[in-house]
């Protein structure tokens, strides 16, 4: 397995999130609903400023897991799943490469 390709993989959704949010834009979102209007333009914004704390949270949950899969790289038990201790696919890691788990134990933590 080429560890190297999925460490540049990882460090790019890093720089990509990392470079696409922040505080500002939810903060912007959040002033621009202060604005008047009728109460559908007001839930309009709310939906919006909720949806966009979403995302926001969801990149920071990504961030985290990326930053522990480049841990695990320099650690060398990147690939490994976590709860098996089997290999995981290189197909599931090219498809997120943050993954912690393999498909079979993934697939029985869902059901």
């Amino acid at each position: 397995m080429d560890v190297q390709h999925f460490k540049e993989a990882l460090t790019k959704k890093r720089t990509e999130i990392l470079g696409t949010g922040g505080i500002k834009p939810l903060q912007a979102s959040m002033e621009n609903n202060t604005r008047q209007g009728d109460m559908a333009d007001q839930a309009s914004g709310n939906n919006e400023v909720h949806i966009q704390l979403k995302l926001k949270q969801t990149d920071e949950k990504i961030l985290q897991a990326i930053e522990e899969a480049l841990t695990r790289i320099d650690k060398g038990t990147y690939g490994v799943c976590r709860d098996c201790g089997e290999m995981i696919a290189e197909a599931r890691l090219n498809a997120i490469p943050w993954t912690r788990s393999c498909i079979t134990c993934k697939e029985k933590q869902s059901s």
